[in-house]
């Protein structure tokens, strides 16, 4: 058993910059990745990030913007608490070296992104995420962070007597070994989990691991049919093209050619939230505007030498995925599964339900992102929560956790006995696990996705009860120990079929429409009945999921009252 003060699982930008706090404090900081830190999927980031830098600009207004655009049901004072603290947080990023994009007086570029009002997009050309999470792994490997790297999560441990979390169990990808590594604090903060949905924006590695086992542990997770679809993934492959792009003014158009977001947010047009954009993508599409399930991202008009500057990563994956050069054509795009608004269910400090359990970033619901997220912050949620949890992970293991919890060997047996059975499972009468997956992602991407009915949610409740039954015949060619991913991959099958049943089961009790969960029976939002927190929280004995609620956190100021959300 290994053991250290705290535990960070995750080496994403929230992650890194919690262990930044840990490992600067004088903690024992451990940090465990499934893959390299650098293949973090926060290095796919590439519009920018939010913050009031600008003089001209407050962090007022920044608040206002994403109370608006989570659709009112976001947490007033945790989105205060982020916009006031963006732009410190941006420029503590600026400090230890991001080489963000400048202006020419050398002040951090910024761009205008959907839902703002003001152009407040701080970034690094169409790279941001890989610069940013780059300039958080030199200060990790600059201060001494213990990297536990190509270690998979397969288990949040508690200590039942104090009900508290008291450490982790992972499998060493490279050896196939199963630890205990205890901690006086853990952190989760895995990112979301977007390969539930067939066509997604995700990495691999996206598959909610920390989200499902912290819900299986005791926490609760929350909001989690709130999941945002990007308007502008690439119609074959689903990978991101950037509201950046819509940002440096890239227009979208139909197959007749012409714009059409006039129709649908005569204001912000292209800029409008995201969930907004992508309905009325899918409204273009279902109304024959659309080719081949797409429509299309024009940036022609901005010039060669502008495109080559600011969206070089951009051209490049539109012609690597696509074969269209956007210097001479239109991108192919429709919208694709992005971000996933819910995630474990936090206080603004990072505190799950379950003592000594810490969430940050995509994993968590604070709430900041409400119904649906801004563009741009999500990155700032990463280095203001991952600095704040970070902060408050130390306070805890230095007061009221300093006595190290007790573990338990039975959960080590417990773990390796479900490795043993999924190996030893026969192959006669058994289920490939890409069969599940194949059948559960595609039934979510049909059946949960911008538009919503009863009828379909219930088509992909059956799909999910059909895979959660098919999993317990799961079985697997690859018997060894080292580097078994076909293993490491129907575990994670196994935690996307948790949250599956818990995104749906909370999508079809939502009757409203609100930022990115749309039911078409029930068009409008419902502020009197649904101003409030769905919790999805895991029953043990009956493993499934049930619902609970708790209202949302408002302030009392008299501007963010709710109102029509209009752009």
């Amino acid at each position: 058993m290994r053991r250290h003060d705290v535990v960070i699982v995750g080496a994403g930008l929230a992650g890194l910059r919690a262990a930044f706090e840990g490992i600067t404090a004088g903690l024992d900081t451990a940090v465990i990745s499934k893959v390299h830190p650098l293949r973090s999927h926060s290095c796919a980031a590439q519009g920018g990030v939010n913050a009031a830098i600008n003089p001209e600009d407050n962090w007022e207004d920044h608040a206002y913007d994403t109370v608006k655009g989570a659709d009112w049901v976001g947490d007033e004072d945790a989105i205060d608490l982020m916009c006031k603290e963006a732009p410190q947080a941006v420029l503590d990023m600026d400090e230890m070296g991001c080489p963000f994009s400048r202006e020419d007086d050398g002040s951090i570029a910024q761009r205008p992104f959907g839902g703002a009002s003001f152009p407040r997009t701080a970034f690094a050309a169409d790279r941001t995420g890989h610069a940013m999470l780059h300039t958080l792994w030199e200060q990790a490997v600059k201060h001494g962070t213990h990297i536990y790297e190509e270690y998979h999560l397969l288990k949040v441990c508690v200590d039942e007597k104090t009900k508290r979390a008291c450490g982790i169990i992972a499998m060493d990808i490279k050896s196939g070994q199963v630890e205990y590594i205890a901690a006086k604090a853990v952190l989760i903060a895995t990112g979301g989990f977007g390969r539930l949905f067939a066509s997604n924006t995700n990495a691999m590695i996206n598959t909610g691991d920390g989200v499902a086992l912290a819900m299986k542990a005791g926490a609760h997770a929350a909001d989690l049919e709130f999941v945002q679809f990007h308007p502008t993934g690439l119609k074959s492959s689903g990978i991101l093209i950037s509201e950046g792009v819509r940002g440096e003014g890239a227009y979208l158009i139909g197959k007749d050619g012409k714009r059409f977001m006039d129709k649908y947010a005569p204001n912000k047009k292209e800029l409008a939230s995201r969930d907004v954009v992508s309905r009325a993508e899918m409204m273009e599409i279902l109304n024959g505007n659309g080719e081949d399930g797409a429509i299309f991202l024009d940036v022609r008009h901005l010039g060669r030498e502008k495109i080559l500057e600011k969206l070089p990563q951009i051209r490049q994956l539109s012609i690597d995925f696509e074969g269209v050069d956007p210097i001479d054509a239109p991108i192919p795009v429709k919208p694709t599964c992005h971000y996933t608004m819910g995630g474990i269910r936090t206080n603004k400090f990072g505190h799950s339900k379950l003592q000594g359990l810490f969430a940050a970033g995509e994993a968590a619901c604070v709430s900041v992102h409400g119904g649906n997220r801004l563009g741009a912050n999500s990155l700032l949620e990463t280095i203001v929560f991952g600095k704040i949890t970070g902060k408050e992970m130390v306070r805890f293991v230095n007061e009221e956790g300093s006595v190290e919890p007790e573990t338990n060997t039975d959960d080590m047996v417990e773990v390796q006995k479900i490795i043993a059975d999924l190996k030893a499972r026969p192959q006669e009468g058994g289920i490939r696990p890409a069969v599940i997956r194949k059948e559960l992602t595609e039934a979510m991407n049909e059946y949960c996705s911008v538009f919503r009915d009863e009828e379909r949610l219930k088509k992909a409740l059956k799909a999910v009860e059909k895979a959660k039954e098919d999993y317990k015949k799961v079985c697997i060619d690859d018997k060894s120990d080292a580097f078994n991913t076909e293993l490491l991959t129907t575990i994670e099958l196994g935690n996307l079929i948790s949250l599956g049943e818990a995104t749906v089961k909370s999508a079809l009790a939502r009757t409203e429409s609100r930022g990115a969960h749309t039911r078409e029976e029930f068009p409008t939002r419902d502020d009197e009945n649904w101003m409030k927190h769905t919790l999805a929280i895991w029953d043990k004995a009956a493993e499934t999921v049930s619902l609970d609620y708790e209202p949302t956190r408002v302030t009392g100021n008299p501007r963010y009252a709710p109102v029509e959300r209009k752009y």
